[in-house]
């Protein structure tokens, strides 16, 4: 579903990604960790062409995502993703944000439209929200939408970058919830994340990164119990102390 090869990507003289090397199974559910500024945010964002790369190519589904003359708007409007922030807009209601991309992007009658985000926010536990507008729900509610309104489009695959981290501490299984529903159905996910216990209990394989490059890959129990790279190892003490 996801094929990144030789991906390098600088900010100037600052080399963020270094020859990453991974793919992504369709139905395949990769949670991505390591420390702060280790190129976390900047690999999944490439994912989507939301950061562009210097060297190296990306396939989404069979299709190139960094090429010249690729129709970005295109590619992702067929790859969800939800990002730290809800980034969901304040004068429309709750259904209304998860029905635009249909409506507007896809160009369907508005009543199916609506129809689709009703289902979908049915499905993230939401139905008592639509007629809401963002600034009356909470965090957790207010990323739940952004999770509807990425579903809305009917994605293959699902990006998340950090989708709990700006969320207070008792909304954040709220969301994590809506995510294992996601990769049950069989969902095509990429998260990068600091629940742990998310990672180890949904994942079918961890990707741990540092300074920009990908140094281990390993289905859940291996990672967590016998990581074999020294710093994954001094990660997880980390993380346990």
């Amino acid at each position: 579903m996801i094929a990144l090869e030789g991906v390098n990507k600088w900010y100037g003289e600052y080399h963020a990604l270094i020859d990453v090397n991974a793919e992504v199974k369709a139905g395949q559910v990769v949670v991505l960790c390591g420390p702060s500024g280790s190129g976390k945010s900047t690999l999944i964002r490439t994912m989507n062409r939301l950061e562009e790369i210097n060297r190296g190519s990306i396939r989404v589904n069979g299709e190139e995502v960094q090429g010249r003359h690729v129709d970005i708007n295109r590619v992702r409007s067929h790859i969800g993703f939800v990002f730290q922030q809800f980034n969901l807009f304040p004068h429309l209601s709750v259904l209304e944000n998860v029905a635009c991309g249909p409506a507007w992007v896809s160009k369907i009658p508005r009543e199916q439209a609506h129809a689709l985000a009703t289902d979908l926010l049915a499905k993230v536990g939401l139905s008592q929200k639509t007629g809401a507008y963002p600034n009356q729900l909470s965090g957790g509610q207010q990323q739940r939408v952004a999770i509807a309104r990425a579903l809305a489009m009917k994605p293959p695959v699902m990006l998340f970058d950090e989708p709990t981290s700006a969320l207070d501490p008792e909304m954040v299984g709220e969301v994590l919830s809506v995510m294992k529903s996601l990769a049950a159905e069989g969902m095509t996910m990429v998260c990068v994340t600091h629940e742990m216990k998310f990672a180890r209990e949904v994942s079918d394989e961890v990707w741990f990164m540092d300074r920009g490059t990908l140094l281990e890959k390993a289905d859940p129990e291996q990672f967590f119990d016998r990581p074999s790279h020294p710093r994954a190892q001094a990660f997880l003490s980390d993380i346990r102390h």
